[in-house]
């Protein structure tokens, strides 16, 4: 395959044109750039300090190494070599650990991360459920503002903050009743750092066929880690279904 080009632009034209199945996913083009020297040029700014302090809001100091490291122009060696030389290391280092024993786990069970590795710890009330994703969810138009965006972005930018992604997961696996499978595909589909052992097994963890409990939020947890920015502006604001405490949730949710 070609590998010079003389801009940015004809290098989308050519990958377009060798590949015109993605297209029917969207012609968006993300703005992360490959290769490298823009992965080298990342892993110099990282801040664990400040990664450790932000990290679960939106606007925090994430790392954005995930693309390079899921298709090998980084290591997770070397990322985890260069965040010890920084002070308060040990939150960064620990969940590369986590993406680490992802990988040794897919490496056991291969394509077995497409099944429930156990059995779900909690049964829904309503015991209906959905193997594929309804098309309000994947087209961002839930009428939940913090769902639509995330949606959004992700289709058009390949990127999920990691906490709206447990929160995206837990609304499609346990409000809408879908079987977690068939948002792990769509994730899939256009995150730039998707793959089957951190993003299945991160689903099965919400879900609890890989973890000790269901994850669940509530609005209060949402609006602190947005800083509000969804929920102002929310069309379903006065109707919120995350409007409740933790114990209303999984009553309501749950046998």
């Amino acid at each position: 395959m070609k590998r010079d080009f003389g801009s940015r632009a004809e290098l989308v034209a050519y990958v377009k044109a060798e590949f015109p199945e993605s297209l029917v996913h969207g012609e968006e083009v993300s703005e992360t750039r490959g290769g490298r020297k823009a992965a080298e040029a990342l892993l110099e700014k990282v801040n664990p300090d400040r990664y450790a302090r932000s990290r679960n809001f939106l606007s925090g100091a994430v790392t954005r190494l995930a693309p390079y490291l899921r298709h090998g122009v980084l290591s997770l060696g070397e990322v985890r070599r260069k965040a010890l030389t920084k002070p308060n290391h040990e939150k960064l280092v620990n969940e590369y650990a986590w993406r680490d024993y992802w990988r040794r786990v897919y490496g056991q069970i291969g394509e077995g991360v497409w099944k429930d590795r156990e059995e779900a710890k909690r049964r829904w009330r309503e015991q209906r459920e959905t193997a594929e994703l309804p098309a309000d969810i994947a087209e961002a138009r839930t009428g939940l503002a913090c769902m639509d965006g995330f949606v959004t972005e992700l289709t058009t930018t390949g990127y999920m903050h990691n906490h709206a992604r447990m929160w995206f997961a837990s609304y499609v696996i346990h409000w809408r009743r879908v079987r977690w499978q068939a948002a792990a595909k769509f994730f899939l589909t256009h995150l730039l750092d998707g793959d089957p052992a951190s993003n299945n097994l991160s689903f099965q963890w919400v879900a609890s066929t890989f973890g000790a409990k269901p994850y669940l939020f509530n609005r209060e947890n949402l609006e602190k880690y947005t800083d509000g920015k969804f929920c102002r502006k929310c069309a379903r604001e006065k109707d919120c279904p995350f409007a409740k405490s933790y114990e209303q949730i999984d009553q309501e949710l749950f046998q």
